[in-house]
């Protein structure tokens, strides 16, 4: 893997994550940030919203990780990785990187209470659990065969296990 696959790996969660909530809301000249509710409900629901950017970096940074140095590829398409990724995080959901970037676009939506930016996390979400079922899953399964089934039959797709999943070998 080259380091510009590596680079250019970034542009898919910046485009969904930075540029795609900014021309929102240019688009619908909504740029006041927060609620106007009283000080201390608009402050929880900004710690909500803070909290699960957060988490959606700290998800993101992981599972970047993970591919690249477990995987031997990235999250894009076109440097796919090599090997089938099920260790950290993997062990408990098989999506965890569009997790990290749905709680994300989620968290902005409630930062900048920006409708737009809410309907944008509703899209992305319901167009990427139509992708897995119909694209990917189903490529995942050719390239990987039954290590796959065995995967995709203990982990879940979007809401992690309580206990990791250990692999049979």
């Amino acid at each position: 893997m080259s380091k510009l696959d590596h680079a250019s790996s970034y542009m898919l969660p910046i485009a969904v994550l930075i540029l795609m909530p900014w021309f929102l809301m240019w688009l619908t000249a909504d740029t006041i940030i927060g609620l106007s509710l009283a000080w201390s409900l608009d402050l929880l629901v900004m710690l909500i919203g803070i909290t699960l950017l957060l988490t959606s970096v700290i998800l993101m940074v992981a599972c970047i990780r993970i591919f690249t140095n477990v995987g031997e590829g990235t999250l894009a398409p076109w440097a796919p990785t090599q090997k089938l990724v099920v260790v950290g995080i993997y062990r408990c959901m098989r999506n965890p990187m569009i997790t990290g970037v749905v709680l994300g676009i989620l968290g902005e939506s409630i930062i900048l209470s920006n409708y737009a930016v809410f309907l944008w996390f509703l899209f992305f979400f319901i167009g990427n659990h139509i992708y897995f079922i119909k694209s990917e899953e189903p490529g995942l399964l050719k390239r990987f065969g039954q290590e796959y089934v065995e995967y995709f039959e203990n982990v879940p797709r979007w809401l992690p296990r309580r206990t990791p999943w250990e692999p049979s070998d």
